[in-house]
């Protein structure tokens, strides 16, 4: 199969997908409601799409194409309320997080659709265990070339984007010690990881086309990288976060990538190197075991300092351009968050008051619900 046209797209435009976790309102542990709610919801108008995932235990909803925050943040309250409305008529709670903290992937069951039972035989118990759940952003590029280049020069800030959604650190009862334990799942898989180091978009088709003669994979969706271009959408693809706890912070984070990129698209115009990723690793790691408090070294200059601290630069220098996006309130609900702490804090904190991983779950989804 060959490599889909670069769509058109407008620069800087933003769409989130994020997928949710169906709870059963008696233990609040995973329930498989995903075909009850999708038809529940299909009855009702409303804006963007909502979808199945790998397992029956989650869903999926997508904005439309947005520009603002204001906007973004608006399609993202419209979704949760009717997810939130299907659910309460059918007796399941919705939450975000990136993990759920006591399911067995054993007692998953996969979604009946083919692509999904394709990735079951192909992957076995990893497919189960895939009931995980992430934020994925979507960033529109002017053409090919330029969606390489912003590719790799957003891999810098990964950490960033992880420690600030993280809300994964409970796994099967258990905490982790990780502040996103949920991309250790993803990394389990093959092609998951950093893209290839390719700044032309005619080296990239080569690539692909030499992976797709192996036999490995047969379209975009086979790979599972931090970051991905995605041509039929004209954008690249950002797959670090955990599905925050709440929309707005959702949207937030959305937005500080927007920012980000309009920061390197206009005063950032220097070429990504492969050197840059020497450090791409451990930094990756710092920010999923420590979260904000995590070592950040600069790829360039070799400094050292907590995720906490770059970021908190970061949003200086982005100022300027977050304000000709119209995102200055996202801007300060990130600032919150290097004070208040991210979703795993909170988790942490409710955990330590209640005791009890139900009993979090069934806030977590009263947080994710309410209006």
């Amino acid at each position: 199969m060959s490599l889909m046209s670069f769509a058109p797209s407008r620069p800087l435009s933003i769409g989130v997908e994020l997928e949710l976790q169906l709870l059963s309102c008696n233990d609040y542990n995973l329930v498989s409601s995903a075909p009850d709610m999708l038809r529940r919801i299909e009855r009702t108008p409303h804006p963007g799409d909502v979808k199945p995932e790998m397992t029956r235990s989650m869903i999926e909803i997508n904005t439309s194409v947005q520009q603002e925050y204001g906007a973004l943040v608006e399609e993202l309250r419209a979704l949760r309320n009717v997810v939130s409305d299907a659910g309460r008529f059918l007796n399941v709670a919705v939450a975000g997080g990136g993990t759920h903290p006591f399911q067995h992937w054993s007692e998953q069951k996969i979604f009946d659709a083919p692509r999904f039972h394709h990735l079951s035989e192909l992957y076995g118990y990893l497919a189960k265990q895939f009931t995980i759940f992430g934020q994925h952003v979507h960033i529109g590029c002017t053409g090919p070339d330029e969606a390489l280049h912003l590719m790799h020069m957003l891999s810098r800030y990964i950490p960033h984007f992880i420690a600030l959604s993280a809300s994964s650190p409970f796994v099967q009862g258990h905490d982790t010690g990780f502040a996103s334990a949920r991309l250790n799942s993803v990394f389990s898989f093959p092609l998951s990881g950093r893209a290839p180091f390719v700044l032309r978009w005619d080296d990239f088709e080569q690539f692909f086309e030499k992976m797709t003669t192996t036999g490995v994979v047969e379209s975009m969706k086979d790979f599972y990288w931090d970051i991905r271009p995605k041509p039929e959408f004209g954008t690249i693809e950002v797959r670090v976060c955990d599905t925050p706890l709440t929309v707005e912070i959702a949207a937030a984070i959305a937005c500080y990538i927007q920012a980000m990129a309009r920061y390197i698209m206009v005063e950032q115009r220097v070429a990504p190197e492969e050197d840059d990723y020497l450090v791409y690793t451990f930094n990756r790691f710092q920010a999923c075991r420590f979260g904000l408090e995590g070592i950040f070294i600069d790829p360039r200059t070799h400094e050292q300092r907590s995720i906490r601290d770059d970021i908190a630069d970061m949003l200086t220098r982005i100022t300027g351009h977050a304000a000709e996006l119209r995102s200055m309130e996202a801007m300060e609900r990130i600032r919150e968050l290097l004070i208040t702490g991210n979703g795993t804090s909170w988790l942490r904190q409710t955990y330590a008051r209640e005791h009890n991983l139900g009993d979090v779950m069934q806030l977590q989804a009263d947080l994710w619900m309410s209006n």
